[in-house]
């Protein structure tokens, strides 16, 4: 995916942790690449590591990007660059945007469920639901009103089809998952973004109600698992063993070697590919499996997709036991 330029045209406080940045062209008055609803943006960033962002505006327009970063004292350094570096009328690169998180065209009702930050592509989201003239309903999750990112936008688009839920910090005051998703109905979609605990909570509430896992759309910028999960599942997995792959465009055979990714074997041996999160949850490095039976590691796939077997998520997950993967790289 090509790299572009970007200027920074303008930050905005839209609560005490959340910034918003909008970009346009770095070449004035250029058009920027089209996305669709749920699609981000890359932006590689001054740590030398690119971080995922929703973009949150119409996807109508084609000479801004909006998109709103939360400081995050604990993660990996690029929201604490984004917030403290980044000055409007900077030049940044970015990759044109990428959607992992589309509206299906096959939904006679949209639930949208967002928890602070996660608003961000349900705005894109409710944009475009409003011109499609469907069903729809926002749920916003934060702490408090002041807590609350594009609060006037978000009435502004989705006017009386969103509810906010505010619970002050204590998840027992919060959305009512039971409630909310005991009944789907047949034509029934559900997407939610927002921290791992909302998505990981509704993804299981969800599946104990009888929602079809096809009908149950999320995005994740974080790992769901704990890291006691994360321990057990390693655990569970026993030693890892190097393993061939096969690259079929070209025909090369490279070895993984137990201590090493799929990911890192190929990056050594220059050839690109799109990575972000290194942990299996974001599917930028998704890469279509012709080949060889995969141990998918990964928390992108849905269980149908794992046993279909047809694509992988190189940064994380491996062959099975005496398989050799073929890509379709």
């Amino acid at each position: 995916m090509a790299d572009i330029k970007v200027k920074v045209s303008r930050i905005e406080a839209l609560t005490p942790d959340i910034k918003m940045f909008e970009f346009v062209a770095a070449e004035d008055g250029a058009e920027l690449p089209l996305f669709e609803a749920g699609a981000h943006i890359d932006v590689h960033t001054g740590a030398g590591v690119r971080r995922s962002y929703s973009l949150a505006n119409d996807p109508d327009e084609t000479t801004r990007y909006v998109t709103a970063v939360l400081h995050e004292l604990k993660g990996g350094g690029g929201s604490r660059w984004m917030h403290a570096s980044v000055k409007e009328g900077d030049v940044l690169t970015v990759t044109a945007p990428s959607n992992q998180f589309p509206l299906t065209d096959e939904a006679g009702f949209h639930l949208l469920i967002g928890g602070g930050i996660g608003i961000t592509p349900l705005l894109a989201m409710g944009y475009a639901l409003a011109r499609r003239e469907e069903d729809y309903h926002l749920y916003y999750c934060t702490r408090s009103p002041e807590a609350t990112a594009f609060v006037d936008e978000v009435k502004t688009v989705f006017g009386d089809r969103v509810t906010f839920i505010h619970d002050g910090g204590n998840v027992t005051k919060g959305i009512d998952l039971k409630e909310l998703l005991a009944e789907p109905t047949e034509d029934a979609h559900l997407y939610v973004c927002g921290p791992a605990g909302l998505i990981k909570a509704a993804r299981e509430t969800a599946g104990g109600a009888g929602w079809p896992e096809d009908r149950v759309h999320f995005e994740l910028f974080a790992s769901t698992r704990s890291d006691e999960e994360k321990a057990e599942a390693a655990a569970a997995a026993g030693a890892d063993e190097s393993f061939e792959i096969e690259l079929a465009q070209s025909g090369l055979t490279l070895t993984v070697p137990a201590d090493k990714t799929i990911l890192d074997v190929l990056m050594e041996n220059g050839i690109p590919v799109m990575y972000t999160c290194e942990d299996g949850w974001c599917g930028n490095c998704q890469i279509p499996l012709l080949g060889g039976k995969a141990d998918h590691r990964d928390e992108v796939l849905t269980d149908e997709e794992k046993e279909e077997n047809s694509k992988i998520q190189v940064c994380i997950s491996r062959a099975r036991p005496g398989e050799k993967l073929i890509l379709d790289i």
